[in-house]
């Protein structure tokens, strides 16, 4: 099947490849002629284990072609994936005006039947838009061509991006024509070979499905967060809480791991966007502005811990402190900090008045377009420890796991640990001389405890 994809950013690129590597022809199409030129030559924009070598694969054997002559990869191309951002307004809403743009350029280049899919996350209504914007184009060419509007939203984790594609939990399509539906079902065909997860919808409840996904994980994320955080006060162990909820079928133990909040370019937008399609519906979504207002609290924690230890009072508490970060991707496998708890954690600190050194595997680059110079940088992750007064784990990267923690011993001021993550046992770090910070583990606070 011939496929064009309108946005090369994370979820455009992916797909694009995907589909070419299910045999499919696609081109990748982008109005930023640097991305293309940098695609055409293997230059990959994106951190995502597996894409690269799928993207020369396919580019080599001539199903995957990169372009950001948008009129002509429309021409070629039954299927039109529109994949390009849709940023937060300032009222939390998504600003269309990319996905419109596009639909309008589509209705401007279109000579034969297309099907327009909506693979950005966009909300409720939105298919409407774009079928609006595609025949006033038709309109003004006083021209009449058959086309149709799909809602396919994407589920992809970033990190595990190329699986969750190529073997997906569900692919849900959201349209009210049965030629169209039975098009697209062709078209992921090569992904259900196991099982049939195609889910086929009205396009509104397709839509609405993305958002309310998303709002659920991030609701359960700072549901724990909120528990980890009453256990501390109560000197239970929120990691044995989350065994003895876990356990129940009816609750499970995904997205049960307790942290310094949820970031990325997902969550906190849809969360956002959610709450304003409601407040345009005049709903008072009272729980996801709770969800909403308390993981921003929750990147807060880990600073909050950090001052109170360490800090020595006045204007600047933590003058002279040289603190080490593990983890400024806002998770694991992705060079992506949208969003991410670090930058409220390392801004608070530079706020309190300390130096900060970091590492990171794959976000360096990108941690320098928001810090500028106010922090160190390191390729290597001991590096940061030398002569810091305390080492705090921000993202839980596989490397921080099982590190060296005699050489962790000999570089550190002091063997202080504030982990973000729980990545380690609280009664080993003390056994092995360590005080240790986890969330919601140590149970060393009180009920009075502010």
């Amino acid at each position: 099947m011939k496929v064009c994809v309108i946005g090369s950013g994370y979820v455009g690129l992916v797909a694009g490849t995907c589909f070419a590597e299910s045999g499919n022809d696609v081109i990748c199409v982008d109005v930023d002629h640097q991305k293309i030129e940098g695609l055409k030559g293997g230059v990959i924009p994106i951190y995502e284990p597996g894409l690269k070598e799928m993207v020369l694969r396919n580019g080599e054997e001539g199903r995957l072609k990169f372009t950001t002559d948008l009129d002509a990869a429309v021409k070629e191309s039954l299927v039109c994936f529109i994949a390009v951002g849709t940023p937060p307004g300032a009222d939390g809403s998504a600003d269309l005006q990319y996905v419109l743009s596009v639909a309008r350029n589509i209705g401007r280049a279109m000579e034969s039947f297309k099907i327009i899919v909506d693979k950005s996350t966009v909300p409720v209504g939105t298919a409407d838009k774009v079928r609006a914007a595609v025949k006033e184009e038709l309109d003004a060419r006083g021209v009449h061509i058959e086309f149709d509007v799909v809602s396919n939203p994407e589920f992809l984790k970033e990190g595990a991006a190329i699986d969750d594609f190529m073997k997906p939990d569900r692919v849900v399509i959201g349209t009210d024509n049965v030629r169209t539906a039975e098009i697209m079902k062709e078209l992921y065909s090569a992904f259900m070979r196991k099982s049939n997860r195609m889910l086929v919808m009205d396009i509104r409840s397709a839509e609405m499905t993305k958002y309310a996904a998303n709002a659920m994980l991030a609701t359960r994320i700072t549901f724990m967060n909120q528990i980890a955080n009453l256990c501390e006060r109560m000197g239970a162990d929120v990691m044995a809480v989350r065994e003895g909820i876990g356990s129940d079928s009816r609750i499970g133990y995904d997205f049960l791991f307790p942290g310094v909040g949820y970031g990325g370019s997902c969550f906190p937008k849809d969360v956002k966007a959610l709450v304003r399609t409601a407040d345009e519906c005049s709903y008072d979504f009272v729980l996801l502005k709770a969800v909403e207002e308390a993981n921003e609290r929750q990147k807060r924690i880990l600073s909050d811990k950090i001052e109170r230890r360490l800090g020595q009072g006045g204007d600047k508490p933590l003058a002279g402190m040289s603190i080490a970060v593990w983890g400024l991707s806002f998770k694991p496998r992705t060079d992506d900090m949208r969003e991410a708890p670090s930058l409220t954690i390392i801004n608070r600190l530079l706020e309190l008045g300390a130096t900060v050194q970091a590492h990171d595997p794959e976000a360096l680059t990108e941690a320098k377009k928001h810090f500028g110079d106010r922090i160190g940088y390191h390729m290597n992750q001991y590096e940061p420890l030398k002569g810091a007064n305390a080492l705090v784990i921000i993202t839980e990267w596989n490397e921080y796991r099982n590190p060296d923690f005699d050489r962790i011993k000999t570089l550190l001021v002091n063997p202080l640990v504030f982990d973000g993550r729980n990545l380690y046992q609280p009664g080993r770090m003390r056994e092995i001389g360590y005080e240790y910070h986890p969330i919601g583990r140590n149970g060393a606070a009180s009920c009075e405890m502010e």
